[in-house]
């Protein structure tokens, strides 16, 4: 972190019925920092730039963080402060994001702005790990923001060796931007954390070495303990988290100078395309990158089903037995993931994100046992299911609040955000729904019960208004659920996305800008080519490359695409969730061109065409890899008779492909300056050959030469 900024550190796994207490044990010449020394959870504000030791005493003995705090001068844009959630808009009540808004500023994170410093903006950094003569050796590939002057060899970086671990500072060599541990100094684990210093500080990045793979995501040995089990604490400073008080190395590449040579290496792609994932296993144990995304997430088809809606359920036991019932069409049309607003206990808002019960399943969609059967149904069919998460906010309905309400000497009123006028705290004047106060450790255990429970059943995690939460809870969350399924997804909704929410706390993230692009792109309000520059702003804001990005272009909350935009930009926008960077999503509904944006899907009116489009669109990307995770993305020279049309390169193992997508109302005709392409469309299996160049209706993938 940097001076000017805040965390909030809270102790893990929590007994509410304990005493913990924060104290600095160590800190930089010159700061005057006091914590709290009366409170469980304290706000983290550092005053000098420098490495912080604090301790925390806790019913099983005292733990040990490291915060490494640089400068003020290096913190992203729009990272000063801590506090997130606020987006400038207000009067609107109902669900967790207003209807028909979509924008503002909701993060205190590096999503906003340029996402940089003042000479250029935030450099990105990957490591990889590797077992080499009997060592644990990481090498860093940093580089530069794009719009940058400092060289990629002037990048400093740093590394920090995980507290949890207990691996002696004097075991660690370093050499430029590779880090060495004999193996001989490592017990089960080894987490190792590295950022990358220019304009501003990076995104960190972390790289693993474990002796064994572990199937629940521990370590096997009592003596090297999985975080929830040994109650292990939030790191602040951009790492996983730390524990019990092994020594902490804090370490810079070089001293501060010039780092040395570059050891980029090969497996690493800072061209704007993604990067490749990379888990070793050998005879030594595991090398692992926990902040990938889960394997099977990368070239999923998602699916959001509006509970409430998506089925007629006159017919069945529950809304989850006719839901079945659906499967078959959806593997049909190719679908691998299945996302379902909240299926809690709520206080009857149609949209079910003010919930009453977070342990219990809504009386009126099913039980828990019906919700059970539905996602292994969808397990037989080869889905996975997504469990939309609400952390932020309980209903006004909900009992506790009921009893707190004007209570103050309710056993509730300290669950809950409070305004000077007695009202609860909340974003945008919604007034159904009430904010938790994470300084609370009653409210923390609550939640963290609640997340044990649908954890077991579903494969991720939809996160709502992850902005709204703690970042360190975030974090703690990450580290508890993949301790027992690695493969297990955490996205998170957030406007404007926020870099900084990839380093330990989620896998993919609501692309966002691309998705406010797309729409005025699809209104003629911007050209065709803008929809490329919201791809590139991913690194500008500081994005490392292995993060993974959810495309969209309407949910519950929007006004139907077709609605706002017409039936033939919607066309070219459906190309573009197929082959732009990212995972598409389909809001249920949009394959048929439904209309209302959460009215009763009208499948008896479903427009054929519509919905052999997205079909084909799923089958060419599910057999092209360019088009996936993998693939490299670039842009490329072209010329166009209309500003509603744009090219772009999707490239892997050899094999290239010119995409092209035309928002327009009339043919768009297009020439490719660098590239000769087979001009048969993988899409449709027609010839876009003509006098004048390329004739491209709405989308056309077209193979390299």
């Amino acid at each position: 972190m940097a001076v000017g900024e805040t965390v909030q550190l809270a102790p893990r796994d929590p007994d509410p019925d304990a005493t913990y207490r924060w104290h600095l044990k160590s800190a930089p010449v010159g700061s005057q920092l006091e914590l709290a020394d009366d409170e469980d959870v304290v706000s983290f504000s550092p005053d000098t730039s420098g490495t912080y030791v604090l301790e925390l005493d806790a019913p099983d003995g005292t733990h040990t963080l490291t915060v490494r705090v640089f400068s003020g001068e290096l913190a992203p844009v729009g990272a000063g402060g801590g506090a997130s959630g606020m987006s400038g808009m207000s009067g609107m009540s109902g669900s967790a994001r207003p209807v028909g808004e979509s924008g503002g500023v909701s993060g205190s994170g590096s999503g906003a702005g340029s996402g940089g410093g003042k000479d250029g903006g935030r450099p990105r950094v990957q490591l990889q790990g590797s077992v080499e003569d009997d060592a644990f050796v990481v090498r860093a590939d940093p580089h530069p923001h794009p719009d940058s002057d400092t060289d990629r060899d002037d990048i400093v970086v740093e590394f920090l060796v995980d507290d949890r671990d207990g691996v002696s500072s004097s075991a660690v060599s370093i050499d430029g931007w590779e880090l060495r541990i004999p193996l001989s100094a490592v017990g089960n684990r080894v987490r190792i954390h590295g950022v990358a210093l220019a304009d501003a500080y990076s995104v960190p990045d972390t790289v693993e070495f474990s002796r064994e793979q572990m199937t629940d995501g521990g370590e096997g040995d009592e003596d090297f303990r999985a975080p929830s089990e040994s109650g292990s604490q939030p790191r602040s400073d951009g790492g996983e988290d730390t524990e019990e008080s092994g020594t902490s190395s804090e370490l810079r590449s070089d001293g501060g100078e010039r780092v040395g040579e570059s050891r980029a290496s090969s497996k690493l792609r800072f061209d704007g395309g993604e990067a490749e994932a990379v888990t070793t296993r050998g005879a030594t144990g595991v090398v692992d990158r926990p902040n990938d995304p889960p394997e099977w997430s990368k070239d999923v088809t998602l699916y959001e089903i509006y509970v409430r809606g998506f089925t007629d359920d006159d017919e069945h036991d529950s809304v989850f037995e006719a839901f079945e019932e659906r499967l078959d069409y959806l593997e049909d049309l190719g679908v691998d993931c299945l996302w379902l607003t909240p299926v809690l206990q709520n206080d009857h808002a149609p949209h079910g994100y003010n919930i009453v019960d977070f342990y219990d399943i809504a009386e009126d969609l099913g039980t828990r046992e019906d919700y059970e059967a539905f996602v292994d149904a969808a397990h037989d069919h080869g889905m996975k299911v997504l469990f939309d998460l609400v952390l932020n906010h309980s209903a006004r309905d909900h009992p506790f609040f009921e009893d707190a309400y004007k209570n103050p000497d309710s056993e509730y009123y300290d669950w809950y955000e409070w305004q000077d006028s007695g009202e609860p705290g909340t974003y945008f004047d919604w007034e159904y729904i009430a904010n938790f106060d994470y300084t609370n450790l009653e409210v923390r255990r609550y939640l963290l019960d609640a997340v044990d429970i649908w954890a077991e059943i579903a494969d991720g995690f939809r996160c709502d208004m992850a902005w709204a939460v703690p970042n360190t809870f975030w974090q703690e969350l990450h580290d508890r659920v993949k301790e027992k399924d690695p493969e297990f997804l955490l996205l998170d909704e957030t406007i404007p996305y926020i870099a900084d929410f990839h380093n330990g706390m989620f896998d993919m993230h609501f692309d966002t800008t691309l998705y406010f692009t797309m729409r005025q792109v699809g209104d003629g309000n911007m050209p065709a080519e803008a929809i490329l520059d919201a791809v590139d702003q991913r690194a500008e804001v500081g994005f490392p490359p292995h993060a993974s990005f959810m495309l969209y272009i309407e949910n519950h909350d929007e006004t139907r695409y077709i609605v706002e935009c017409g039936d033939d930009a919607a066309m070219a926008a459906a190309g573009a969730l197929f082959t732009l960077p990212g995972v598409p999503m389909l809001y249920g509904g949009q394959e048929i061109g439904q209309r209302g944006r959460r009215d009763a899907l009208a499948w008896d009116h479903a427009r054929e065409e519509i919905r052999d489009h997205y079909k084909r669109l799923i089958e060419v990307r599910n057999e092209t890899p360019a088009l996936g995770y993998e693939g490299v993305y670039r842009r490329v020279d072209y010329e166009s008779d209309t500003d509603r049309a744009v090219a772009f390169l999707r490239e892997f193992d050899g094999d290239a492909y010119v995409c092209i997508l035309n928002f327009g109302d009339d043919t768009a005709t297009v020439t490719l300056d660098e590239y000769e392409v087979d001009s048969t469309d993988l899409v449709t299996g027609e010839d876009t050959a003509a006098a004048e160049g390329l004739e491209v209706d709405h989308v056309a993938i077209l193979p390299v030469n």
